[in-house]
């Protein structure tokens, strides 16, 4: 008897079908990035980072599809590593950061998944400047397991370009820059 229930105990645990996970975006430990760089002027790139987001995402490696991600940006924490000009970036030539002080993105729904479920897009809706477009990001899954503190974590790198344009910021840059590149690390902490 105890056989037979155990057999039905565990054949009922495996017919469960794997729930995904929720994650908060390890920010406060640094380990996660929002990098971005736009060509100066056609003969150099200047680069930088947004220092302060947060974010939160659910991830099932069985069924990446079902996954989701929400990111709020502080967009007054623009760093190009030059005062000045981070000034002038968040001045209404560019972020506006005193009538948009953030940007936000929400994920719609994950595509292209390669067979190993490492590679995917991810499509979503970008707020940034008052604007809300549908842009999509590509990511790869960079790993996960348990960290040393007794908690479990998964991380990924993402790309996607933007035309300021699309985000109504049309300060003339040139036609060299007219697309901001960013590069995305995010390191999720299973909650």
């Amino acid at each position: 008897m105890k056989k037979t229930l155990f057999a039905l105990t565990l054949g009922s645990l495996m017919a469960v079908p794997a729930m995904a996970a929720d994650y908060k975006i390890d920010s406060e430990g640094a380990h996660a990035s929002i990098n971005f760089k736009i060509q100066h002027l056609g003969y150099s790139w200047l680069v930088g980072r947004f220092n302060d987001f947060e974010g939160s995402f659910s991830y099932d490696t069985d069924d990446v599809a079902a996954s989701k991600i929400n990111v709020t940006i502080d967009t007054s924490s623009v760093d190009s590593n030059h005062a000045e000009r981070d000034k002038h970036l968040r001045s209404d030539d560019f972020l506006n950061t005193s009538k948009f002080g953030e940007a936000t993105f929400v994920s719609k729904r994950i595509t292209d998944i390669d067979d190993d479920g490492k590679d995917f897009d991810v499509v979503g809706d970008l707020t940034l400047h008052g604007v809300t477009r549908e842009i999509t990001i590509e990511v790869e899954k960079v790993g996960e397991g348990e960290d040393p503190w007794g908690g479990y974590r998964v991380g990924f790198k993402g790309e996607t370009e933007l035309r300021l344009k699309d985000f109504g910021i049309d300060y003339n840059l040139g036609p060299a820059s007219e697309k901001v590149y960013l590069d995305l690390h995010v390191e999720g902490v299973r909650q």
